[in-house]
């Protein structure tokens, strides 16, 4: 398999299932603070969006300002919830392993912060195929996807160029962020209609089928 130089692998939905977790707590929260959200909102609004994103649309849309601690009793929240629930997303274990045999470099750049990808990581047993070079998160860049700068900077990083990556995602924000830093990306449609992802290289629903996919 060596169509491409990099495999960049998102990480909320994709390598770890966590969004049905995360957007359930946060649509609980957000309506505890007083803006309603259901978790079909949430998934529709923030999947695959850095947490900047929630503070810019709830301002923009109530002209409130989330409190302070905001962040930090979310993250706290889904933490607890990941340490409990958090499960890897089914057959990714095995695409990962069949990566590694074949010596095909991937990487991780996500949205979510360091610590949330640690912990995710950790609790699922997958950390063991990620090093800390090869962990890349918003906090990297100061703006997180649709735009490409996260994209950018781990393939950068990785000495790797553009048009030789590809990304797997499960998000339209992903998806969008992917195709404006000029790389193939593969969508995983698993919480997403397959026609929310239509402007990805290619879309899948079974994780197992990512391999061939990648060398085809």
């Amino acid at each position: 398999m060596h169509r491409y130089d990099l495999v960049i692998f998102d990480n909320d939905g994709v390598l770890v299932d966590s969004e049905p977790l995360s957007n359930r707590i946060l649509a609980d929260y957000l309506s505890e603070l007083g803006h309603p959200t259901t978790y079909e909102d949430s998934v529709r609004d923030y999947m695959g969006a850095a947490v900047h994103r929630i503070h810019d649309t709830v301002l923009e849309r109530s002209g409130r300002r989330l409190p302070e601690d905001f962040d930090e009793v979310f993250h706290g929240r889904v933490f607890e919830a990941f340490r409990r629930d958090l499960a890897p997303v089914e057959g990714v274990g095995d695409v990962l392993a069949k990566l590694e045999a074949e010596r095909t470099a991937f990487c991780l750049a996500s949205s979510g912060s360091h610590e949330r990808i640690r912990v995710a990581l950790r609790t699922t047993g997958l950390v063991r195929y990620f090093g800390e070079e090869r962990i890349f998160s918003a906090q990297d860049v100061g703006r997180g996807k649709p735009a490409p700068d996260l994209f950018l900077h781990a393939a950068a990083r990785l000495g790797v160029r553009p048009e030789r990556c590809a990304v797997v995602e499960d998000s339209p924000l992903g998806v969008a962020a992917a195709v404006a830093a000029g790389m193939d990306v593969y969508a995983y449609a698993a919480m997403t209609p397959a026609e929310e992802l239509r402007d990805a290289t290619a879309v899948f629903g079974v994780m197992s089928s990512l391999t061939d996919l990648l060398s085809a």
